[in-house]
């Protein structure tokens, strides 16, 4: 079932429940009131009759000591007759509670005879005969005789505007109960109104389209509900969006992959088939064993900065102390037999919170790269300075460029500008994802300019942790 029939549903028995109670205890109110007003003009009959009765008894000439029998039977029939037409029923009924005189028709119950004691009024209400009467009986004390008066007022009426308005609620309450079905129909229907756009929402993304959005028509509840899943759902569309970049980058990874083991490979097998298939000249078999020896220290290289790849995504590092100049002393060792590119260094004495080797391996990285990128005889730059930081490091070379649309993509793994250049130098494209994810694991980043035929500049600031070395030795030395 619907929630918003489920909600007319309960509105309906709620109200229901409610007319029907309060139905019922309004017209027996009126029920009540009325019978009591019936029974207290019942009451105040019975004693204008025992009045009556006793002056009519005073009235009789004196023949006996005491009232007969007939007398009184004859005093009932007056009384009768003087109130024919008010519906009133008497009996009259002696000592031994036997009636001297009954109305015809009145009832032959005895059940108030036989529980009256002296000076008493007993009252019922009785049904006889599809009518509701109210039965009244007193003690009449006359002539030293003690007889018993009941008289029976007709109250049919009051029972049959009871039943008359229990019909009339009823169909109020039928009435009430459809106007407010179709009131509450048309409230319902514009209360859930938010709740059907968002389930039309959720099918529509359940369906493939994350761009489709729920229209917010409130400000209450459900209208913060609305922006709440609006929001949620630009954040799953961004997720979404990033994942499949994700995908989309593993694959180009995994092809790029491949086609650089490709390349290597074939020229392996063919100058290695070569050499055992024919006999060489001295300059040919050089020629063939060099370019094995050289394509396999291409696939070796990028083997190893893979493997640094893979473990520095998945290791954490504790930086230490280190003086800028062990960095320093370290290019220079390195570079020290290039002779096609000039080198110049700055380093500002200062320390470096770095883990050594992965420090290297990017310093290594891209000072490589500026070479690769300049012309021969080209000067490269790098430098070292102290910031309010930390320590800030700049490479810097003269080179060919980077286009502008390139910039984005120069640290993905195997993505190089010029593939031609790359390779005739054993690259592969991996230096500057290696560079990346090491700055990544120090809490810093490249941050790369370049400007095609000017040369391009990489810098990168390792953040101070004196506050973290401190705290480290002071735990060393508890």
């Amino acid at each position: 079932m619907k929630f918003i029939y489920k909600i007319l549903l309960w509105t309906i028995i709620t109200m229901a429940t409610a007319f029907g109670l309060s139905g019922y205890f309004f017209v027996n109110y009126v029920f009540r009131t009325a019978l009591d007003r019936e029974v207290d003009q019942a009451l105040d009959g019975s004693n204008i009759l025992q009045f009556a009765l006793e002056t009519a008894a005073l009235n009789i000439p004196a023949k006996y000591d005491v009232l007969q029998d007939i007398a009184v039977e004859q005093i009932g029939a007056n009384l009768e007759s003087s109130g024919q037409g008010s519906g009133r029923l008497l009996r009259i009924s002696d000592e031994k509670k036997q009636a001297l005189y009954a109305s015809d028709g009145f009832t032959e119950d005895a059940s108030l005879l036989a529980e009256i004691g002296e000076d008493t009024v007993l009252w019922q209400v009785i049904s006889q005969d599809s009518h509701y009467y109210i039965q009244v009986c007193t003690v009449v004390h006359v002539l030293d005789r003690n007889l018993y008066l009941e008289t029976m007022e007709d109250v049919t009426r009051v029972f049959d505007e009871r039943g008359r308005g229990f019909s009339v609620y009823r169909w109020v309450t039928l009435v009430m109960l459809l106007c407010s079905s179709l009131i509450m129909f048309f409230i319902c229907t514009r209360l859930t109104k938010p709740i059907s756009l968002l389930a039309g929402a959720t099918k529509e993304m359940a369906a493939g389209d994350y761009s489709y959005r729920a229209r917010q028509i409130s400000n209450d509840e459900l209208g913060q509900l609305t922006r709440d899943f609006n929001s949620m759902a630009n954040v799953l569309e961004k997720t979404l969006g990033e994942l499949k970049d994700e995908v989309r980058a593993r694959e180009d990874f995994i092809a790029a992959f491949a086609h650089e083991l490709k390349t290597p490979l074939t020229a392996i097998i063919g100058y290695a088939d070569l050499l055992r298939s024919r006999k060489l000249d001295e300059e040919k078999h050089f020629l063939s064993s060099n370019y094995i020896y050289t394509e396999g220290k291409r696939l070796e290289n990028m083997s190893f900065r893979l493997l640094d790849i893979i473990v520095t995504k998945r290791e954490q590092i504790e930086p230490q102390p280190v003086e800028a100049e062990t960095f320093e002393r370290y290019l220079r060792d390195i570079f020290a037999a290039n002779t096609e590119q000039e080198l110049h260094m700055s380093f500002e004495p200062g320390i470096v919170y770095t883990e050594t080797n992965l420090m290297k391996s990017v310093l290594l990285n891209l000072v490589d790269n500026a070479f690769k990128a300049s012309s021969p005889g080209g000067v490269v730059e790098v430098s070292g300075r102290v910031t309010e930081r930390g320590y800030a490091f700049r490479v810097k070379d003269y080179g060919v460029g980077i286009p502008e649309e390139e910039l984005k993509k120069v640290t993905e793994a195997f993505y190089m500008v010029d593939k031609s250049r790359s390779r005739s130098r054993n690259g592969a494209g991996l230096g500057l994802a290696l560079c990346e994810e090491i700055l990544r694991l120090h809490n810093s980043e490249l941050c790369i300019e370049s400007k095609v035929g000017e040369g391009t500049c990489i810098d990168f600031e390792l953040p101070d942790r004196k506050d973290a070395g401190g705290m480290q030795s002071d735990r060393e030395d508890a």
